[in-house]
């Protein structure tokens, strides 16, 4: 675990905050924190001021600044669905016929995640926790499958994958809706799933109950609409809107996904419960068309690091130093036994593929991790063991260093032949223990996507 200084500028309140906590950060908490996950959707690794410095992100720079950034995180996919499978469930999602949907798509009234199994809110309920989903679900649809069903007793959001920012369409998976019932229309979705977040933790204060909180915004994902932009979403043919977009409508929408994430710190602070909620902040996985990546390759459908690692910032004041930073290796499954662990739970007694990084959120020395991925399109492999990385992609097979090459241009399989057929067999036996991937299965394909895939 190393240190770094803590950003300037806007981002100084959160040095000031643990100049007067002192030694506090390490003092235990009085009681259960609250727990927000904000997750962005196709949020690539740079496209935080505080990553990469092309966007900016004031407020959830602060996070971090706050707390601690964990530049070595990763999502569980290179797509959405995949990712959510493992977050909820602790799992690598490869263990389920929902989680092979790369992502979920035609089948969703049909495929799902079974509402039997256990999920990160049941436990958290189990715990004494209100749980409560704001946003994208994209896990199978009403009636069979649904956040309700598995874990969460409050929903606000959209079942589907993507939705048009100002229009609500009619009665289907991307209808914006309030539990059950389907709204007749809303506001830029981005502002509405934000002043939803800021009601649910005002209420679950006035009802004195913890709060988890998983506010899974749509933003940035397509289509390409700033919060002025209603005219674009009344002309659209084609919700991908591959023939829209720059680079400055992107700033735009990060701007309100930032200005949303403000709102959630700021109704912490004015409900008193600031110091001790745990406040992350990361994305689904990495970036699509506008993102940046920077200084990793890939995007979005790769196992390329620019596909899989996200940025990570954490905010607890009551237990976590302001200014930390940490080279520990995490993904999203780790989650769950992490929330679980913080909540006064014994992470040892959950059934999960992931490991609690609580100690290491709050000051601890790294852990070694062994990480795998597997994804069907352009049949893609990864595997990652402390600095190494094994890669399959499109037929060609790589050994990357990344503590020394992080843009995966050295290839060192010819170099490194012992340490590259050990990995390459580890992930055939991890693989083993996977379902196979279905005929039918889809798995969305980046090349023709963009020009610079073919």
């Amino acid at each position: 675990m190393t240190r770094r200084g803590v950003l300037g500028g806007a981002l100084g309140a959160g040095a000031a905050l643990a100049a007067q906590r002192g030694s506090a950060a390490s003092a235990p908490s009085p009681k259960q924190p609250n727990i927000i996950y904000i997750m962005a959707d196709d949020m690539g690794y740079g496209d935080l001021g505080s990553f990469g410095k092309v966007y900016e992100t004031p407020n959830i720079d602060r996070i971090g600044a706050e707390g601690i950034v964990l530049r070595h995180a990763y999502a569980n996919s290179c797509v959405c669905t995949a990712t959510r499978v493992g977050l909820i469930t602790g799992r690598y999602q490869n263990r389920f016929r929902v989680g092979q949907e790369e992502p979920l798509a035609a089948n969703s009234d049909k495929i799902g995640l079974d509402p039997a199994l256990p999920t990160m809110p049941r436990h958290l309920k189990a715990l004494g926790y209100r749980t409560a989903l704001v946003g994208k679900w994209h896990m199978g649809d009403a009636p069979r499958f649904g956040p309700l069903k598995s874990g969460y007793d409050r929903f606000f959001g959209l079942y589907s994958g993507g939705k048009d920012y100002f229009l609500q369409g009619g009665n289907d998976s991307a209808a914006l809706r309030d539990g059950d019932q389907v709204l007749k229309g809303h506001r830029y979705l981005t502002d509405e799933l934000g002043d939803r977040a800021v009601r649910e933790i005002r209420e679950a204060k006035a009802d004195n109950v913890p709060l988890f909180l998983s506010l899974h915004f749509t933003a940035p994902h397509w289509p390409w609409e700033g919060p002025e932009d209603m005219a674009i979403a009344q002309s659209l043919s084609d919700i991908q809107h591959h023939d829209g977009g720059s680079i400055a409508t992107f700033q735009k929408m990060l701007s309100s996904l930032d200005g949303n994430v403000g709102k959630v710190l700021q109704a912490l602070a004015d409900i008193g419960e600031a110091e001790n909620s745990i406040v992350v902040f990361t994305s689904d996985n990495g970036g699509e068309r506008f993102s940046n990546v920077w200084p990793l390759t890939g995007m979005k459908g790769e196992l390329l690091e620019g596909g899989i690692r996200v940025p990570v910032l954490v905010r607890w004041p009551a237990r976590i130093r302001a200014g930390s930073e940490s080279d520990q290796v995490a993904m999203s499954m780790d989650w769950m036994p992490t929330f679980f662990e913080a909540a006064g739970g014994s992470a040892s007694s959950l059934q999960t593929d992931g490991t609690s990084v609580l100690p290491q959120l709050l000051g601890g020395a790294s852990a070694p991790r062994k990480l795998f991925w597997m994804y069907k399109a352009n049949g893609q492999a990864a595997h990652r063991d402390g600095d190494w990385k094994y890669l399959r992609l499109g037929g060609h097979e790589h050994l990357f260093n990344l503590a020394q090459d992080e843009h995966e241009r050295a290839n060192l399989a010819k170099r490194e032949p012992a340490r590259f057929e050990a990995m390459k067999k580890a992930h055939a036996e991890w693989t083993a223990t996977m379902l196979p991937y279905p005929e039918d299965s889809y798995s969305w394909d980046i090349q023709g996507q963009v020009p610079d895939r073919y």
